[in-house]
C-alpha cells in the first residue's frame, strides 16, 4: 500500500457546473499540497450521459453498441479535460487521460464491459512528474482497440480498479450526499449516516437499490482490499468508510439490520407453459444470459406440477428486450410471458438475517399493518427483499425504517417493534 497516494472520484453531480468543477479542483489541489500524489477519476458532468442517450435516440434506434459507446465516452472526456484545465489554472500541474491512455483494458459486450487489466504506466509517469492524473471513468478499450463502457455507475469501478492497481491508501468517492445512510435521505429525512459499513453488506445494499455506489465497485474493493470512503464533494463531512473493521466485529447481541433500500427500476416477469413436463428453465436462463440480464427473486414450479411457472425480477429498463426474447422461448411450447412494470423492490439489509426468522415476520407484519400489499419475497443472510406496488415503495421504506428502529441509536438488546420476541435489530 502506498500511503502517499490517494484516488479521488468525482461524480456527475459534483461537476455539473463550472463552479463545481472549480470547487472539485480546489479540493484536489489542497490534497496534493499535503504532499500526497492524487489520481482523479471523473464521470460525465450532470446529466451528460442521459443527454447523449437522448441524442442517440433522436437519431434512431441504436443498433450499434460500438457507436453508442463511442458517443457516451465523450462525456467523461469533457469532464477530464475541464478538470485538468481547472487544476492548471490553480497552478497545479495536471494531465487528462482517456481510459485507453491510462492503460485500462476491458472485455465483454459494449455497454457492460469488465475491466481486465490496467497498464497504468502513463499514470505513474504523470505522478512521478508531480502532475495530477485525471482519468476518464466508465470506459476502457478492448482487444480490437475500440472504446467499451462499463455500465451506469462504472466510474466508481474505474476508481477502485486504479486504486487497487496503484496500491493507493484509499479510494474516495465524492458525491452529493454526506455518505451512506440507513435509507435514501432524499426520500426519508429520518435516515442516519453510517460511519462505516462492511463491504459485503454494502454490496448487497448497492444491488438492492442504494445507488450511492456501483455494485461492481464494492465487490472489487472487497476482493482487492481497497478501503473506500464515500464523502460529500461540497462539504467537509467525514462520510462513510467501506471496509472491514476487525476491532468492531458485531457480536450476536448487536444490531443486525444496517439499512433499508429501495429500487423502482424493477419489473416482475412470469413465464408459464401448460405442459408441466416441459422444463423451460434452461432456455429461460440462456435467453437472459444472452442479453446480460441480471435477475433477482427467482422462483419456479416443481417437476410434478401440471403447469410450468417461473418468476423473477429484472431491471425495468430491460423489460421490452427480455419480453421479446422470452416470448420466443415460451410460445414455442404453448406458453406465454407476463411482465408487470408497476412494482418496486424494498429490501432490509444487514448480517445474519436468516438466523433471525422473526425479522421476516416483522417485515411482513409491518407492511400489512400499513396497508401495503406485498407479493414475491426473497430471503438470505444479508438481505430480505419484497415486491410492493410501485406507488407505495417510499411508504414501505419509511415503514420498515421505523419498524426496525433505524431512525435512532438503540442499546444492542433492542427488540423490533411488533416482533414479540427478544432479538436485536
Amino acid at each position: 500500500m502506498t500511503e502517499d497516494l490517494l484516488v479521488q472520484k468525482y461524480g456527475g453531480s459534483s461537476l455539473r457546473t463550472l463552479d463545481r468543477v472549480r470547487h472539485a479542483a480546489r479540493r484536489v489541489a489542497e490534497t496534493q499540497r499535503t504532499g500526497r500524489s492524487v489520481v482523479v477519476v471523473v464521470s460525465a458532468r450532470g446529466t451528460g450521459t442521459d443527454d447523449l442517450l437522448r441524442l442517440a435516440a433522436d437519431i434512431g434506434p441504436a443498433r450499434s453498441g460500438r457507436e453508442l459507446d463511442q458517443l457516451l465516452a465523450t462525456g467523461e472526456c469533457e469532464s477530464a479535460a475541464l478538470m485538468a484545465l481547472a487544476l492548471d489554472a490553480r497552478g497545479t500541474p495536471a494531465i487528462s487521460l482517456t481510459g485507453h491512455q491510462a492503460g485500462i483494458r476491458a472485455t465483454g459486450r459494449h455497454g457492460d464491459a469488465l475491466i481486465s487489466e490496467i497498464g497504468a504506466a502513463r499514470v505513474r509517469a504523470a505522478l512521478d512528474g508531480g502532475e495530477v492524473a485525471v482519468v476518464t471513468g466508465f470506459q476502457g478499450v478492448d482487444r480490437a482497440g475500440d472504446v467499451v463502457t462499463l455500465g451506469r455507475g462504472g466510474s466508481d469501478t474505474t476508481a477502485v480498479a486504479l486504486a487497487a492497481r496503484l496500491r493507493a491508501s484509499a479510494c474516495e468517492i465524492h458525491t452529493d450526499v454526506d455518505g451512506v445512510f440507513t435509507a435514501d435521505p432524499r426520500v426519508l429525512p429520518a435516515a442516519r449516516r453510517l460511519p462505516w459499513v462492511r463491504p459485503d453488506v454494502m454490496a448487497e445494499m448497492a444491488f438492492a437499490g442504494a445507488r450511492i455506489l456501483h455494485t461492481r465497485c464494492v465487490e472489487l474493493a472487497a476482493m482487492e482490499g481497497v478501503e473506500v470512503r464515500v464523502r460529500n464533494a461540497s462539504s467537509r463531512a467525514p462520510g462513510t468508510t467501506i471496509a472491514e473493521r476487525w476491532d468492531e466485529r458485531p457480536l450476536e447481541t448487536r444490531r443486525a439490520v444496517t439499512a433499508v433500500t429501495h429500487d423502482t427500476d424493477v419489473a416482475r416477469v412470469l413465464v408459464h407453459c401448460r405442459d408441466g413436463r416441459r422444463d423451460l428453465a434452461p432456455e429461460v436462463f440462456e435467453a437472459l444470459a444472452a442479453h446480460g440480464t441480471v435477475v433477482d427473486l427467482v422462483a419456479r414450479s416443481g417437476p410434478y406440477e401440471h403447469e410450468f411457472r417461473m418468476g423473477f425480477t429484472i431491471r425495468r429498463g430491460e423489460a421490452d428486450t427480455v419480453r421479446a426474447a422470452l416470448h420466443e422461448v415460451a410460445t414455442a411450447f404453448g406458453g406465454g410471458v407476463h411482465v408487470d412494470e408497476d412494482v418496486g423492490k424494498v429490501s432490509v439489509v444487514g448480517m445474519g438475517l436468516l438466523s433471525r426468522p422473526e425479522y421476516t415476520a416483522t417485515l411482513m407484519s409491518a407492511l400489512a399493518a400499513a396497508g401495503i400489499p406485498t407479493s414475491w419475497i426473497s430471503t438470505s443472510q444479508l438481505r430480505l427483499s419484497v415486491i410492493v406496488p410501485r406507488e407505495r415503495t417510499v411508504d414501505a421504506v419509511a415503514t420498515l425504517h421505523r419498524e426496525f428502529r433505524l431512525d435512532r441509536h438503540e442499546p444492542p438488546d433492542a427488540t423490533p417493534a411488533g416482533s414479540g420476541r427478544s432479538a436485536t435489530v
